[in-house]
């Protein structure tokens, strides 16, 4: 096996952190790939500003791997990404490929990432669902022979499992490691990755993103500073790796952009404190957290469906669809905070997207 390395101008995007969506799977009315609509989402992301997508991860539906679009939809999207003159000319893009299974299957699936030009692989540990911690770095290991690695703390109610601090200190020292995206859901379990990274002395190669869409705004507004060998250590949160940010893109980088401006000046505003929990209150009708998170993907789909740039919410699984009462939960939110809405913004490029 061989390391990727990562263009300089990649990784440095990465490192002063920057916005990735999740990127969403389109689907027909038949539940096959809708080729010219996961073409213009992947447009849609690269025009609102967005530094890469993620595919092939939660969001992107784990079952594709079950009907053979794995390695389709990872094509498109980077093809696509390649071809793409977004607005405003191209820049740096840092594109990650999801990885699911055990250690075999994911040792391919990064081989396959790796084939196509993929900067990293965000590696999911559902499946390894009762394996020691020993057993899990040896997995993480194996896979970071292969591809640059995110670390991913999925949360448990959409099938990850929970990884102490211990685990966390251990993955932060694996070389090639370069990222962990946090998304346990959970304040304590988020501040357990933050504590293995500055335990292993990480703090400066492995960057932090989000993946806790229930608070955004101030998992990257907010310095962590820890204690190490008696002495302060603040580490922060650089960007986002998002399934809310796969709808609303534009003003996820919008959002961003001003959440560095504040730091970089060191007042923080109390609007845009106040913007955490609208975010908040947002997420939990598109992740349908009313109904334990039944529809997270769905509902992400209705924004785009509403939009036009999806046909309709159809998911890989018949079972997964809107819950009751999600539909009206998303026209409050969006009637509530337009200016968390870039309906306009999509309604202007659509058709370009769609060409």
């Amino acid at each position: 096996m061989h390391r990727s390395s990562i263009p300089a101008e990649s990784l440095a995007l990465l490192r002063q952190g920057t916005a990735i969506p999740a990127h969403l799977l389109a689907l027909d009315a038949d539940r096959r790939l809708d080729e010219r609509r996961q073409r213009a989402m992947t447009r849609y992301y690269l025009d609102a500003g967005a530094g890469g997508v993620a595919v092939g991860v939660h969001s992107t539906q784990f079952a594709i791997r079950d009907v053979g679009l794995y390695e389709p939809v990872l094509q498109l999207a980077m093809d696509t990404a390649r071809s793409w003159e977004p607005l405003g000319g191209r820049r740096p893009l840092f594109m990650v490929a999801g990885l699911a299974g055990r250690t075999e299957q994911a040792v391919r699936e990064a081989g396959i990432a790796r084939g196509l030009g993929y900067h990293a692989v965000l590696l999911s540990l559902g499946a390894m669902q009762g394996a020691s911690e020993d057993e899990l770095i040896a997995h993480c290991e194996a896979v970071a022979e292969a591809m640059p690695l995110v670390g991913f703390y999925l949360q448990p109610a959409v099938g990850g499992i929970h990884l102490p601090a211990s685990f966390w200190q251990r993955f932060a020292s694996i070389d090639n490691v370069v990222a962990i995206k946090m998304a346990p859901f959970h304040r304590y379990r988020t501040l357990d990755v933050i504590r293995g990274v500055v335990a292993a002395r990480a703090e400066e190669r492995v960057t932090l993103y989000t993946g806790n869409d229930d608070h955004i705004v101030l998992d990257l507004l907010a310095p962590f500073t820890l204690v190490r060998d008696g002495q302060p250590v603040t580490v922060r949160i650089r960007g986002g790796l998002l399934g809310h940010w796969s709808v609303w893109t534009q003003r996820a980088v919008e959002l961003l952009a001003r959440i560095h401006a504040a730091i970089e000046a060191g007042s923080v505003a109390p609007e845009l404190l106040a913007l955490d929990a609208q975010v908040t209150d947002c997420n939990a009708a598109l992740f349908d957290v009313a109904h334990d998170f039944h529809g997270c993907i769905a509902g992400c789909h209705e924004v785009l469906r509403r939009q036009g740039l999806l046909e309709g919410t159809w998911c890989l699984d018949p079972a997964e669809g809107l819950s009751p009462g999600q539909a009206e939960a998303l026209s409050r939110v969006a009637r509530d905070y337009p200016h968390l809405t870039d309906d306009a913004f999509v309604a202007r490029h659509r058709a370009r997207w769609l060409g």
